[in-house]
């Protein structure tokens, strides 16, 4: 996925919407060139502050089929001050950086006071409809505050990233024109909720991705995930949805070219 390596052309392969390769600890250089074998193209890497957005940014201006998101995390809301925004804003100038976010509400671990979520989501839906650029939004345990407030602020273009929802919120974020993405997570046994969601989200909706580290999927459960993984991703909607795997490929690529125009 290097320029050094330039065998599968970018947008050739499937496409990982949302992983973290600054926190991966194999380099990137290693995890992108496994992606290539395994079929994988094209990576979002989805920064979390400004930091890791900055970091983000950096890595696709190095590596062929990389591209980056800027944003604030929840879990670090309580840090989106002026600097921090005007931070985000300023990189979103950049065409390698392809979405706002990850913003959105973690009522799970509220590892920022929900007030400082909320607002920082606010700033962030904000900052999407200004800069014309998708919202990629991280929802746990907040599924009715999520709705309200992505209303509220008339966000459009929404990503849910690594959809958690179950078959009535599917519906609803359907009828509303998100993209909903779906993770490792999808493929555990327990999940059965997921993959009843999955099942009937219009095939034009789906997204695939890793999250990468985190969510590796059933096959190598327990261990750190990689971006060549999402081929389990779109083998376990394939199976659920009844689809061929090549045509759930090949769908969630132009979905990706659609809900993020700059990777075109």
């Amino acid at each position: 996925m290097s320029e050094q390596n330039p065998e599968l052309p970018v947008h050739a392969g499937a496409v990982d919407t949302h992983c973290h390769l600054f926190l991966c600890d194999l380099e990137p250089q290693l995890l992108l060139e496994e992606a290539r074998g395994a079929g994988v193209s094209t990576a979002i890497c989805a920064g979390i502050d400004p930091e890791t957005s900055r970091r983000s940014l950096e890595l696709a201006e190095s590596f062929r089929g990389v591209f980056a998101t800027a944003g604030m995390h929840p879990h670090t809301a309580s840090e989106m001050d002026r600097a921090a925004g005007n931070t985000i804003e300023e990189l979103l100038e950049n065409p390698h950086v392809v979405a706002v976010g990850e913003t959105g509400l973690d009522f799970f671990r509220m590892l920022s006071p929900r007030p400082d979520q909320e607002a920082s989501l606010r700033l962030h839906i904000r900052m999407a409809l200004e800069a014309d650029l998708p919202l990629v939004v991280h929802v746990r345990d907040a599924w009715p505050e999520i709705l309200r407030l992505l209303h509220e602020g008339s966000a459009e273009r929404v990503v849910i990233h690594c959809f958690s929802g179950d078959a009535e919120i599917a519906r609803e974020c359907v009828m509303r024109g998100y993209h909903l993405s779906f993770a490792g997570n999808v493929t555990y046994p327990k999940n059965t909720h997921l993959r009843e969601a999955a099942a009937l989200v219009p095939l034009d909706r789906l997204l695939v991705e890793t999250d990468s580290p985190y969510l590796a999927p059933q096959r190598i459960r327990g261990r750190d995930n990689a971006p060549a993984n999402v081929v389990d991703v779109i083998e376990e909607l394939a199976r659920v949805r009844t689809e061929s795997v090549d045509a759930l490929r090949e769908a969630t690529i132009a979905n990706a070219m659609r809900a993020f125009p700059r990777l075109r």
